[in-house]
């Protein structure tokens, strides 16, 4: 595994050549893999991973669900709960919307098939296909939880990236992101970073992208 202080080094150096945008940038980090076919399954990332120092942002939740569950939903602070009346209801206009807005979308189990046919043409595009949540679920703490988880995503590329935090956050804060996010993938891999990978970025949003030795 990469050096924990390397990385919060090349990171630091990313904010700072990337710095004075109007707005507050992601940090993103860029995993280029060689000797890997990219149409592998190992090589094809549709994947959330739990950043321990969370993402510097709040993330958009919403929950499709009815009954009981959509109470609790409602109770647990949820940015943005849909009924399966209002479902029903959404016009391609507002799928889209939703679609837009929302980083996270729980769905009930039962209404999975629902919000596929409804929400689906919109979230697929946007690679946010909605999240199955179990009639029972602690929807307080899945709401804790994918408010600092991040995607990792690719179609049939040689890499995979993903953002680990924004720009205002601490370099060793988000090194330790990296450091999960690197992890997660070297166990998809199934073989070390070393062996699998010829080299790991790191970038701001609009900036330069800086390269992190692999060792």
């Amino acid at each position: 595994m990469l050096s924990k202080e390397i990385l919060a080094q090349r990171i630091a150096e990313a904010i700072k050549i990337g710095s004075g945008r109007r707005f507050k940038q992601s940090v993103e980090l860029v995993v280029v893999f060689k000797g890997i076919d990219p149409k592998s399954p190992k090589a094809r990332f549709r994947d959330a991973v739990y950043l321990p120092k969370g993402l510097g942002k709040s993330s958009y939740i919403c929950v499709v669900a009815d009954g009981d569950t959509l109470i609790r939903a409602r109770n647990a602070g949820v940015d943005l709960v849909i009924s399966r009346e209002e479902l029903q209801k959404l016009s391609k206009k507002q799928a889209k919307a939703i679609a837009s807005k929302c980083d996270w979308i729980l769905v009930r189990t039962d209404l999975m098939g629902l919000a596929g046919r409804i929400l689906g043409p919109a979230l697929g595009p946007r690679g946010k296909a909605p999240t199955p949540l179990d009639v029972n679920a602690d929807i307080a703490s899945l709401v804790k939880y994918y408010r600092s988880v991040t995607r990792l995503r690719n179609k049939e590329q040689p890499f995979v990236s993903g953002i680990i935090g924004s720009e205002d956050m601490n370099p060793e804060d988000l090194a330790e992101n990296a450091l999960a996010v690197l992890g997660f993938i070297e166990n998809k891999l199934e073989e070390p970073l070393t062996a699998a990978v010829k080299k790991i970025i790191v970038k701001t949003t609009m900036g330069i992208p800086v390269e992190v030795p692999v060792q």
